[in-house]
């Protein structure tokens, strides 16, 4: 495999997969900034744990104030989202109040628009959305994060009117943030292309997956090489660690064109 801090990663395969697209996806936290910065959000879902107790800690009658195994050992503010839903669906004596799942959205939306304060712009990526731009692409961004503070970034200059869509995280149901394609199919539908003609960017293997499952390309973002590699034994049409690598291969296409 390419070395993963190669800026020409992937070059050979880079080139086909924009000479033949409509539009890109990016997803955002990780290919358009980095949100959190490696901080931990263990913090987070503790508060959402704290707030769903008051609610759901009866469930257990004789653990009392608990809530399942799995929600309680959940340390990360999206994967509490998915826990807590899968909770309330199970079946229960008594049925379990709607509260929690719109207060844990709440408290995980607004650390998401704190996050912003302090987020770190991916290095090329404005060249690259000015150059995907000019080639004629449509710009969209497919996400597990709340779409108000997504919305709310690309408000900044070097942004706005670039993206015609965002498309994020159902409030109501946490289930169907990525692998599952939801916020990918809704992407493809506003912009009524196929999806073999498109681009999704992403960071995650759970990218990877939305893309496959919804029938996209893929290109993989991230200078770890382990993740890079699973990337590609899960199929991905190419993998980068730079945004540089897909400017060289907008170049080469904006100059032969």
């Amino acid at each position: 495999m390419t070395d993963a801090t190669d800026a020409t990663d992937d070059q050979d395969a880079l080139l086909p997969l924009l000479t033949g697209a409509r539009a890109v996806l990016f997803d955002f936290d990780g290919p358009v900034c980095d949100l959190f910065r490696g901080v931990p959000t263990n913090d987070v879902a503790k508060q959402v744990k704290d707030a769903a107790r008051p609610y759901w800690g009866w469930r257990d009658p004789e653990d009392q104030g608990r809530l399942d195994l799995e929600v309680e050992s959940c340390h990360d503010s999206h994967g509490i989202l998915r826990c807590l839903r899968d909770m309330y669906e199970r079946p229960a004596s008594k049925r379990l109040s709607p509260e929690p799942l719109e207060l844990a959205e709440k408290i995980v939306t607004g650390q998401e628009t704190a996050a912003l304060r302090t987020a770190v712009r991916a290095p090329h990526i404005v060249t690259l959305v000015d150059l995907l731009g000019e080639l004629g692409l449509r710009l969209v961004v497919v996400s597990n994060n709340a779409e108000g503070p997504i919305s709310a970034y690309l408000e900044h200059p070097d942004f706005h009117d670039k993206f015609e869509g965002v498309f994020g995280r159902d409030p109501r149901d946490a289930r169907r943030m990525k692998p599952d394609p939801h916020c990918v199919d809704r992407a493809l539908e506003h912009l009524g292309l196929s999806a073999s003609s498109c681009i999704l960017i992403g960071d995650q293997v759970t990218d990877l997956k939305a893309a496959r499952a919804a029938g996209t390309y893929f290109v993989g973002y991230t200078r770890e090489e382990t993740r890079a590699r699973e990337m590609k034994q899960g199929g991905a049409d190419a993998v980068v660690s730079t945004h540089l690598s897909i400017v060289i291969a907008a170049e080469k296409l904006r100059i032969n064109r």
